[in-house]
């Protein structure tokens, strides 16, 4: 059997490793893997610093997923996971950096005690007062807007300085930009069992918030001691990742190919032919496939399904892409730099430009024990231009004068050793109110193609457990 993969990211990478795995050692299927950049990796990307390797892209994941941490153990990498530091994040509203709220549920408060802090009087009031005003009518299958709702039912201020900027650190988008069972599916959960128990299915934000806290609460109790942190990263970066995956595959990756199309074709090649059964790759190897997995972004997807799924290709083109910017920069001293993991910049900030700082080398004990300061500064939300227009001198200048505005910390005294900018064109979907659905009608499109598989991040959810999460499912369902 000859399988093509296109797309070298976690996703693309991970469905060969599986579909490898799956196979008996008598019937190994030709895998080859395409990747049009000339890297692995995708939305990966460790890069060699002197002081040792340092992500560019996503720098943890969510540990608690144990099936993420399971599959790790499987490729050999346990005894690379280290922990956070602990340190809390700050985030910067109205010229001042001030504490992140702890509680809550990705921002959202169940009471104003969390978050008083960071809004006003009157939209504390709001909040506590919530749960005694009437109800709002969620959808038995739809989805609502994160920022809509929150604005409704408390006020301005808690969205653009808190939600949207915790948001906007993990989506690159604000909380008007995104669905609440896109991104916050615990939430939609609790909305869902409240609103079955409701004869008209209105229910109350702060009561499926508080909850939920409870919920997490008594978890946390219930965890043995030393059971470990919320999130994990790796020594040598995400480069451990891919790279063994790429090892274990057993596919063969070329890399700065880039295929425009795929073509149906019979078992001697000819293109449409009414006995087609295959598939050909414009710029891939001369091979019929049997089968093709896309794990590349939804508008890739959708042009490369145009002749072969043209329904899922037009649901696809729907979907649309965040741009974003990462500004790594390494110091040669700490001293002055706040004892925090980083800031969040509320989305009403017209002082500095960057949306974010980790504080890299504070956040990570193994990162600081080089020596030194490493921080990333990010920049650019959907819907903004940032990264592509800006070029690199003045993004590198916004960042070090914004990281002296909000922390007072001097980069250039510092001594700034090195520097890496990593642009990421398209780096997320954005995943607002009518991406479940969307994705929904394309896996329901894509069952009625026979040879065709997708998965990505897209299709599975950010964040690293989902994604490879999907990608294995996929690869099962093809392996069966």
């Amino acid at each position: 059997m000859n399988i093509a993969i296109i797309g070298a990211g976690l996703a693309g990478l991970t469905a060969a490793y599986e579909l490898n795995k799956l196979s008996p050692e008598d019937s190994k299927p030709k895998i080859d893997v395409y990747e049009a950049t000339d890297r692995i990796g995708g939305k990966l990307h460790t890069v060699a610093f002197e002081g040792g390797p340092t992500d560019m892209g996503a720098e943890a994941f969510m540990a608690r997923r144990k099936d993420a941490v399971d599959f790790f153990t499987e490729l050999g990498l346990e005894d690379s996971l280290v922990e956070p530091s602990g340190l809390r994040s700050l985030v910067w509203v109205d010229g001042e950096a001030r504490q992140l709220p702890t509680g809550g549920i990705m921002g959202i408060p169940g009471r104003s005690d969390s978050v008083a802090h960071l809004v006003s009087h009157k939209t504390a009031q709001l909040i506590d007062e919530e749960s005694s005003r009437p109800g709002f009518a969620w959808p038995k299958e739809g989805d609502l807007n994160v920022g809509a709702l929150v604005r409704e039912r408390y006020a301005d201020d808690v969205v653009d300085n808190v939600v949207s900027a915790l948001l906007g650190g993990v989506y690159s988008c604000t909380a008007d930009d995104l669905g609440v069972r896109a991104t916050i599916p615990q939430l939609a959960a609790e909305f869902d069992r409240l609103a079955a128990e409701s004869p008209d299915r209105t229910i109350h934000l702060s009561t499926a918030v508080r909850n939920l806290e409870e919920q997490q609460a008594k978890k946390r109790k219930e965890l043995p001691t030393g059971h470990g942190a919320v999130f994990n990263a790796f020594r040598d970066g995400y480069q451990e990742v891919y790279e063994t995956l790429a090892e274990k595959s057993g596919a063969d990756i070329y890399i700065d190919a880039f295929v425009s199309a795929i073509e149906r074709v019979d078992a001697k090649g000819s293109q449409n032919s009414p006995d087609s059964t295959g598939f050909r790759l414009k710029g891939g190897q001369d091979t019929v496939y049997d089968h093709v997995i896309l794990a590349v972004p939804a508008p890739t997807a959708a042009l490369l399904l145009k002749q072969v799924a043209p329904e899922a290709s037009a649901t696809l083109s729907t979907v649309k892409l965040a741009n974003s910017v990462v500004v790594g920069m390494r110091f040669a001293t700490d001293k002055g730099l706040p004892e925090n993991s980083g800031v969040l910049v509320a989305t009403g900030a017209d002082d500095v430009k960057t949306k974010a700082f980790t504080f890299s080398s504070r956040k990570w004990p193994h990162l600081a024990q080089r020596g030194g300061a490493l921080v990333r500064a990010s920049f650019g939300r959907f819907g903004d231009d940032i990264a592509i227009r800006a070029d690199e001198d003045d993004l590198v200048d916004w960042a070090l004068d914004d990281l002296q505005t909000i922390t007072g910390f001097d980069g250039r005294e510092a001594g700034l050793e090195e520097i890496y900018v990593q642009r990421w064109f398209g780096g997320l979907p954005r995943y607002d109110e009518g991406h479940v659905a969307t994705v929904a009608d394309v896996d329901k499109q894509l069952e009625a193609v026979d040879g065709i598989s997708a998965t990505g991040a897209w299709a599975g959810g950010v964040g690293l457990p989902a994604v490879i999460a999907h990608a294995r499912t996929t690869a099962q369902k093809l392996a069966r």
